[in-house]
């Protein structure tokens, strides 16, 4: 247990002063709920949408109050931007113009061409420098082995000779540590900039390189934005032709953070045959479409039970049910995994097939579906940010 006490980091910040110097950021309620874990702080301070650009170093002075309690091994402070329920959007600046060498699969900032009166203007969200394209392995539920495939789909867009990360943004319950089999602490470098960690040559980042396994993350929607966006944003991940996002299951703060203000090149969305799942991956196929994201495909998960003994194929959950869905809504269907003791165990023990068995059948369904996913990617090119509206 860390003797950094919640009470002993509010009291610090009681005594920064807020943006107009008209009362303390604790007692203006800026401060969002503070969670400590290993002697490290995380919070965020909420701040007027108009000024989140210029109230960097607020945060910084917030950072360094907490950094300067005994005990405290780190802070991660982020500030999030909250605009009064019926304001109107702060007019934005024209976005200056940049370059870098790795161009492909960045969003740059050009005015809207060709906006209707009375629509809201869309913003162009800003692309990772180095990384190429960022796509989203999503499932509408829990239990379908979303993280399973998304491993391994990035483990054979490697090993098809790609430059490949993945991202974990299942902030509640991060899979990526285990199955790849990593663990310890990522490294700061500088200007608050993470290094990666890394095996199979898969550079990763999660939440759960920064806490305990058994820590629970009782975030609020602000907060998981933050983190999303630190992980995706302040991380050295050098050059990548695709960097994959491991999604949270469902339909929540962290699939509308990464669509709303990450050029994805599209979503991948991983179902069971069974119709149970097929329901819920049609919220998460509507959603993406919602917020033109565009769809690389559907992959059916367990598709099938080969018996380790006799080779017999038993269609547990049904079967074809993900192909027919994908047929009927007009996308491509990437591919069936079979369900095997062979794929379970290597997860388990974070050594996926297409690294531990890359020879073996289940290696070739990945590489081939990896195959099918950057051919989809083929002449894709990042999407503007999309209004949302909740009426």
């Amino acid at each position: 247990m860390s003797d950094v006490t919640k009470e002993a980091v509010l009291a610090v910040l009681a005594k920064v002063r807020g943006p107009d110097l008209e009362g303390d950021i604790v007692s203006l309620g800026m401060v969002s709920d503070v969670f400590i874990s290993d002697s490290k702080v995380y919070f965020s301070i909420t701040v007027p949408a108009a000024r989140a650009g210029d109230l960097e170093p607020l945060r910084m002075a917030a950072e360094r109050s907490v950094k300067a309690i005994p005990g405290v091994k780190g802070a991660l402070v982020t500030l999030t931007a909250d605009r009064k329920a019926g304001s109107a959007p702060p007019p934005r600046p024209q976005p200056a113009a940049h370059s870098h060498s790795h161009t492909h699969g960045h969003a740059h900032g050009h005015p809207s061409q060709g906006q209707q009166p009375g629509q809201p203007p869309q913003r162009e969200k800003a692309g990772v420098p180095g990384v190429g394209a960022i796509i989203a392995v999503a499932s509408g539920k829990g239990g379908v082995g979303k993280s399973t495939t998304a491993v391994n789909l990035a483990l054979g867009l490697q090993a098809n000779g790609l430059k490949v990360g993945i991202l974990d943004a299942d902030i509640y319950g991060p899979s990526v540590p285990r199955l790849l089999k990593i663990s310890g602490r990522p490294q700061q470098i500088e200007n608050r900039i993470i290094k990666p960690m890394e095996n199979y040559g898969l550079k990763a980042m999660s939440m759960g390189f920064l806490v305990d396994e058994e820590t629970a993350m009782i975030w609020r929607g602000p907060m998981v934005q933050s983190a999303l966006m630190q992980m995706l944003r302040e991380v050295a991940w050098g050059d990548l032709d695709v960097l994959v996002v491991d999604m949270p299951p469902g339909t929540g703060d962290a699939q509308l953070t990464m669509a709303q203000q990450v050029p994805l090149a599209g979503a991948v969305i991983v179902s069971t045959p069974q119709d149970l799942a097929l329901i819920d991956a049609r919220k998460g196929i509507a959603m993406f479409r919602k917020v033109e994201v565009p769809l690389l495909g559907i992959i059916e998960n367990m598709s099938y039970f080969l018996a380790p003994d006799t080779g017999k194929r038993y269609d547990i959950f049904g079967h074809g049910g993900a192909r027919g869905e994908a047929e009927r809504i007009g996308v491509p269907f990437l591919g069936e995994v079979p369900l095997t003791i062979d794929i379970r165990e290597r997860s388990d023990a974070g050594t996926p097939v297409v690294v531990s068995d890359p020879e073996g059948p289940s290696a070739k369904i990945y590489r081939d579906i990896a195959a099918k996913v950057w051919s989809e990617l083929g002449g894709r090119t990042p999407r503007k940010a999309p209004a949302i509206v909740f009426e």
